[in-house]
């Protein structure tokens, strides 16, 4: 008799990404991240003795972000499953984000739980939560950089995420209310990060497959209290937002975001390589953006590369939106002699003899 029908759609689902993982090892060994204290060893040369045959490299380590809740114990347990079967090796990381009384306590249980499914390494990182950009902002940031620097210490090939599809929906409506155009309506990216470190398996599974999938195999989860709390915007959307969504529009409303996540994904990524090949034809000898050429761009191309100028001249990603783009546009598209656009990280706009010049202070 096969597994419950949940574990086994979590486990296809780890073991497709687990292929594509190997495969890009296999592809690019020499971009593969190296063990911590491992060094290639010199080339042979005249006078020198050749050195015996290098040991076979150790397989690819792939880490799990856990919570402890149900998606990431769901997945941890995939993981756990997958990897050996595969020839990889399988470990796990959990984030102390110091944000509720017993939270060290809770990050002991959860790395002795990884342990207990057999991922080796396992450990919980401790993180300090600033205030930039609200609460759930500056923990994601804090949680993300924990990850960062584990997969670093650890020389990860890849990191897991547990983010499902009803993540996914969340996160285009999200997008959707601060009017931030299409490539914030495109949600998250099934790989993401530096060099695709970080992976989502399940983001064509539901959240409810995941958590029978923990029941199924008598797995303990802990429910964040954080998730059902109506201080934080993603669980009032949750909870509030999308039940009355699907009630007025009926069943099927979380399937359809995360279509119209990835369709917004595909757009917007053809946009953007559109963008990186105009920039180069509406830039003068000097590297000055040209303002004829650019306002013969489409507006979706020539905000594109106005966004990207900003960002180059140190504009911080996260903090340019799309007021202060549609600013720097209209010295392009309605220029009246108007003076210089302020933007994010001390970045000054403005319109000079027919160029537009982007530059710090």
């Amino acid at each position: 008799m096969g597994p419950h029908p949940a574990v086994a759609a979590i486990r296809l689902a780890v073991r497709r990404v687990l292929h594509d993982i190997l495969d890009e090892c296999t592809r690019n060994p020499d971009e593969r991240p190296r063990n911590p204290g491992e060094h290639s060893r010199p080339p042979a040369g005249p006078g020198r003795i050749p050195e015996a045959p290098r040991e076979r490299e150790p397989a690819p380590l792939v880490l799990v972000a856990c919570s402890g809740g149900a998606d990431s114990m769901a997945l941890a347990s995939a993981l756990a499953f997958e990897a050996p079967r595969l020839g990889v090796r399988a470990g796990g990381v959990t984030v102390d984000h110091g944000l509720q009384a017993g939270s060290d306590l809770r990050a002991a249980e959860v790395t002795l739980r990884l342990r207990g499914l057999g991922l080796d390494p396992v450990e919980a990182v401790a993180v300090t939560v600033g205030r930039d950009g609200g609460p759930e902002a500056a923990a994601r940031d804090a949680r993300y950089a924990a990850l960062d620097a584990a997969a670093e210490r650890h020389g990860a090939a890849a990191v897991l995420l547990g983010h499902t599809r009803d993540d996914q929906a969340e996160t285009v409506l999200l997008g959707l209310a601060r009017g931030s155009g299409i490539r914030s309506l495109s949600g998250m990216a099934a790989v993401s990060g530096a060099a695709g470190r970080y992976r989502r398996p399940f983001l064509r599974l539901d959240r409810q497959t995941a958590r029978k999938a923990c029941m199924a195999q008598s797995l303990s989860v802990w429910d964040d209290p954080h998730n059902t709390d109506p201080a934080y915007t993603r669980s009032r959307l949750r909870h509030e937002g999308l039940p009355a969504l699907e009630k007025a529009l009926g069943k099927g409303v979380v399937e359809a975001l995360a279509r119209t996540a990835q369709l917004s994904r595909d757009d917007a990524d053809a946009l953007d390589a559109w963008a990186g090949r105009a920039e180069a034809g509406v830039r003068d000898p000097d590297g000055r953006l040209e303002c004829a050429g650019l306002h013969a761009l489409p507006p979706a191309v020539r905000r594109r590369v106005l966004r990207r100028a900003a960002i180059d001249a140190g504009a911080p990603a996260g903090s340019l939106f799309a007021r202060h783009i549609e600013e720097v546009d209209r010295l392009i598209t309605g220029w009246r002699g108007q003076g210089a656009i302020n933007l994010p990280g001390r970045v000054v706009a403005r319109r000079q003899g027919g160029r537009l010049v982007i530059r710090q202070g």
